[in-house]
């Protein structure tokens, strides 16, 4: 038996008068998985433990079978361990967007235009990352270049207990209300007002204004963490187990967790990723003998925050197109026995442009145990309609692999 998970980030979301009152979930043509739902089993899972904020980080830490409650120390050290950075045990380590800012002074007054900077390329990221730690590092303070506009910023013996907003929380809003707070936060919040100055004048932002694109005008610092310490995937499932993913986050929790993580080649974070080849990157992993895969897909989260609503209901397509029918196709051609989970890790409604913490829809498939369900439609509506529930949502892993017997 084989065990694949397709996780669409923030692939769930509320009826929207421009999909005739419909989720995206529900609008998308998926015929792979409305048969999946003919024969398998939906319910509702609890991904964001109550009083943890509505995140990436903790939400497939749940997905993955790990009570964040108990292992979670933060989001950016898992990036730190997918991008190679070594930590040390008194490091503090933080997630360091690139994102676009309002021309409004002084720096408090800006709005937050773009979290993502117009999803900059990696390529113009890495030489702004590059200037700007010439510029502001410090013999404590470090930045590292990743994808597109994630990075990482690393504090030596740095403060853990500040009070820091997420850049996609605030869109349309002016920061001044959400500028790091705590013992020694004045210093990020001059780092910050000194990068908005930089890159302004960065000829890299020149040539993208110049193309109509947003600059990636300031750094904005959030998710602090220190080194996190995960038990083994395979002395808990007993199972090999390999991750893939575009996102540092993703593939930090997967290595962390002694999983082999696997690089796609055209897998960017976005709705242009190379959804056949994760799919084949999947197969290739299973035919060489890991027993598990853990597909993620960031698309549907990105088109969320983007409010790109057309883009949401085509990634859900291409998912089900490109990944889970391939996938299914192949193992039904060479007559290998799967389970199969797909499921969002938390909604990113449309509406909002952020994550929120509701239930999220699941749907399990097992290839040589079908049943015959009234619906063969998976949504978050048949999914709450199916009345199975899992309030602490590291425990659905376990039904996953044990199965419903």
């Amino acid at each position: 038996m084989k065990y694949i998970v397709v996780l669409g980030d923030g692939m769930a979301d509320y009826p929207i008068a421009e999909l005739d009152d419909k989720t995206p979930l529900e609008y998308a043509k998926t015929p792979a998985m409305d048969y999946m739902a003919k024969h398998g089993t939906q319910g509702l899972v609890k991904t964001v433990p109550k009083g943890m904020p509505a995140g990436s980080d903790t939400a497939n830490m749940a997905v993955f079978g790990y009570d964040p409650f108990v292992y979670y120390s933060g989001r950016s050290p898992f990036e730190a361990a997918s991008m190679g950075v070594p930590m040390l045990d008194t490091d503090i380590t933080f997630r360091c967007n690139l994102v676009t800012v309002s021309d409004d002074e002084p720096y408090e007054e800006k709005t937050m235009i773009d979290h993502s900077s117009d999803e900059i390329t990696t390529e113009e990221a890495g030489v702004l990352i590059k200037a700007l730690s010439e510029y502001l590092g410090t013999e404590a303070i470090k930045f590292y270049a990743g994808i597109s506009y994630r990075h990482l910023m690393i504090w030596d013996k740095g403060p853990y207990e500040w009070t820091l907003t997420p850049p996609h929380d605030i869109l349309g809003q002016k920061v001044k209300d959400y500028m790091p707070k705590g013992p020694g936060s004045e210093i990020i919040e001059e780092m910050t007002k000194k990068s908005y100055k930089f890159l302004s004048e960065h000829d890299i932002n020149k040539k993208r204004v110049a193309r109509g694109l947003k600059p990636a005008n300031s750094i904005w610092v959030w998710g602090e963490g220190k080194k996190p310490l995960l038990s083994s995937f395979y002395e808990k499932y007993n199972l090999k187990g390999s991750v893939i993913s575009a996102v540092d986050l993703i593939k930090g929790i997967g290595m962390c967790a002694g999983m082999d993580v696997i690089e796609v080649e055209g897998a960017t974070g976005n709705i242009h990723t190379n959804f056949k080849g994760k799919a084949k990157a999947a197969l290739d992993e299973m035919a060489k003998g890991n027993d598990f895969v853990y597909i993620h897909v960031e698309a549907p989260d990105e088109c969320g925050h983007r409010y790109e609503v057309e883009n949401k209901y085509k990634a859900i397509e291409l998912i089900d197109d490109q990944i889970i029918k391939v996938i299914k196709d192949e193992m039904e051609r060479i007559g290998e026995d799967y389970r199969m989970i797909i499921l969002p890790d938390h909604p990113t409604p449309l509406s909002l442009r952020t994550h929120t913490s509701e239930p999220v829809p699941f749907l399990i498939y097992q290839s040589n145990s079908e049943k015959d369900n009234l619906k063969g439609a998976y949504n978050e509506i048949t999914a709450k309609e199916a009345g199975l529930y899992f309030p602490e949502g590291y425990k659905l892993m376990d039904y996953f692999i044990k199965g419903d017997k």
